[in-house]
């Protein structure tokens, strides 16, 4: 199909500006050296697209024992490998924490597998009717800056449990460490399974690379990471789009909260790789009769607060504002400090913290762009709200409709409710930290691909499935 230029302009500006971290000058990554059509990696997109299309025949037909080998093989890597591969990531992309680059690596033993496959049936006196999960072939999938390899391991893990393979697109930050990873999984998939290629993707990541892949005609389904715009863009190939899109997770923290355990949840949540997850503690809004109490508790649990002259100093160091500077409508999150160290942020607030601070917040008006923008740092701003339907409604408004993740701190379950239906997020937590939300302290399953624009929520192998019903015709009934 052939793309309009407004499409071109669309997907450039889209992913430049929101995919593309801009980074400070790097020093050479650790990551060796990549040859092209070896291990999955390819010069074209055409030709990693006709590999993975042949690889893809084979996994079809593989049992899901053969499959779950393939799966473990990712796990293994990941977590025999983690200091190495979360060390070059953190070289190449110079963004985040490296012991949390790590740590997300060790999680992938929570990515669900072929244990979430399944097969359904239903009979009556006019037959049977057995309804199975079948793949749709190869997978076009768009990684982010911000979780280059954890992405394509948790993806790769979720794909091949349905008998698919993927054509990645890595971010060109972050490409090196995701084709030296894809590489280790693929020998070890030829070695012990016989099969090669089972996930690719390209030398050299371009814009126009990614427009390929949203059109070429062996790409049966496309998952990708961006905002808006690059949704459109995938959209416009006429396939079907998973697509993971932008958040701002509000906190609301009520009069009746647990202010410690909310303190210290909120702070593990909101500096976990320096707030780059999509579902970190981005803004808080605290009712009044206890936001005194409850900054009390942040400083108790480690965070440092900021005073306003610093928070102002801060702000001008994020973000950049169009005309004369005011109103938080105009303001713009410069790349500069997103996934940066307290240590950084705290230099460009004019302070001094103690070594191993993880979080510093401080209080803010409800339109400050800190609330308002999706800024990716390890400062959160505290809004004093006079009561929690107000901080409901201020949540609501800062959270812009993404239908993402929101957290709430209460021991009324009746205001958690009155919150999950008024916020109809993807996601939400009561009385944890965000992390929960995934399997990690928390009850959930564990994916970096949470689908809120398209709703298919955290992936699963079942995501990337088509139903398929099978009836037959009169069939045997014991009862």
């Amino acid at each position: 199909m052939q793309i309009q230029e407004q499409v071109i302009a669309e997907i450039a500006k889209e992913v430049v500006a929101r995919l593309r971290v801009q980074l400070q000058p790097q020093a050479a990554s650790a990551a060796p050296a990549v040859t092209p059509a070896r291990d999955g990696v390819f010069a074209t997109v055409d030709e990693a697209v006709n590999a993975a299309d042949e690889a893809q025949k084979k996994i079809a037909a593989m049992s899901l024992e053969q499959r779950g080998r393939m799966i473990d093989i990712v796990r293994r890597i990941c977590n025999d490998r983690r200091e190495e591969l979360g060390r070059m990531e953190m070289e190449e992309t110079k963004v985040g924490r490296l012991d949390h680059k790590i740590l997300k690596l060790t999680n992938m033993r929570f990515v669900l597998g072929v244990e979430a496959m399944r097969s359904d049936a239903r009979s009556d006196q006019s037959g049977l009717c057995i309804i199975e999960r079948a793949p749709w072939g190869v997978i076009g999938m768009m990684l982010p800056v911000t979780h280059s390899v954890p992405t394509l391991a948790a993806n790769a893990i979720n794909i091949l449990a349905a008998g698919n393979t993927a054509v990645f697109g890595p971010h060109p930050s972050g490409a090196r460490v995701a084709q030296y990873a894809l590489q280790l999984f693929n020998r070890e998939f030829e070695r012990e399974l016989g099969v090669a290629n089972a996930l690719t993707t390209i030398q050299t990541p371009t814009i126009e690379a990614a427009e390929q892949i949203f059109h070429h005609p062996k790409i049966a389904l496309l998952c990708v990471t961006g905002g808006p715009m690059v949704v459109k863009a995938a959209s416009k190939s006429g396939k079907r789009v998973i697509a993971a899109g932008p958040g701002n997770p509000p906190v609301v923290v009520d009069e009746t909260a647990d202010l410690d355990r909310a303190a210290r949840c909120i702070i593990d949540g909101a500096s976990f790789d320096n707030n780059l997850l999509c579902i970190g503690e981005k803004e808080i809004f605290v009712v009044a009769l206890v936001a005194d109490a409850f900054m009390a508790a942040m400083r108790r649990a480690g965070a440092y607060q900021l005073d306003p002259s610093a928070i102002d100093r801060l702000t001008k160091a994020a973000f950049t504002f169009d005309g004369d500077g005011g109103g938080c409508a105009r303001a713009h999150v410069k790349k500069d400090l997103v996934g940066k160290d307290v240590a950084v942020l705290a230099a460009a607030a004019g302070v001094q913290v103690p070594a191993g601070t993880p979080l510093l917040f401080g209080e803010t008006d409800e339109n400050h762009p800190y609330v308002v923008e999706e800024q990716m740092m390890p400062f959160v701003p505290v809004v004093r709200v006079p009561n929690v339907d107000a901080a409901i409604a201020a949540s609501v408004k800062a959270e812009h409709g993404y239908r993402h993740t929101a957290i709430i701190h209460t021991q009324n379950v009746e205001t958690a409710t009155k919150m999950a239906r008024a916020m109809n997020t993807t996601l939400f937590i009561h009385n944890a930290a965000s992390p929960a939300s995934l399997g990690v302290g928390g009850p959930g399953y564990f994916s970096h691909s949470i689908a809120t624009p398209t709703g298919e929520g955290i992936t699963t192998p079942l995501t990337f499935t088509r139903e398929r019903q099978m009836v037959v015709g009169a069939a045997l009934r014991i009862i």
